[in-house]
């Protein structure tokens, strides 16, 4: 099991699958998974919370990994849909304005 992806904080999807079955096949506390591993427990505790969610075993509304990383997705094509809609409206501002004169 490969710790992290590269120097920084992020670790790598195997690794923290790895993790939340550790937590749930070992009858440990993930306090103690988290020591054993080199983690913070709470973020180990996220990834357990977010494990049940993916798996239909969260709270009402709580939006799985899928459906996250699709709204994050959706929120960027919405900012650069949004960028262009402004270049837009300047350049045809621009061209209405060079015609009248």
């Amino acid at each position: 099991m490969s710790k992290k992806s590269n120097t920084s904080k992020r670790y790598t999807a195997e690794f923290k699958k790895d993790a939340v079955e550790l937590v749930r096949s070992s009858g440990r506390t993930v306090t103690e998974v988290a020591r054993e591993l080199g983690v913070s427990a709470e973020v180990l505790r996220g990834w357990v919370k977010q494990a049940a969610i993916d798996r239909g075993e969260g709270p009402s509304g709580a939006l799985t990994t899928a459906e996250r990383e699709e709204l994050v997705r959706l929120r960027r094509k919405v900012r650069e849909q949004e960028q262009t809609i402004e270049v837009l409206g300047k350049a045809t501002a621009f061209f209405a304005n060079r015609k009248t004169k």
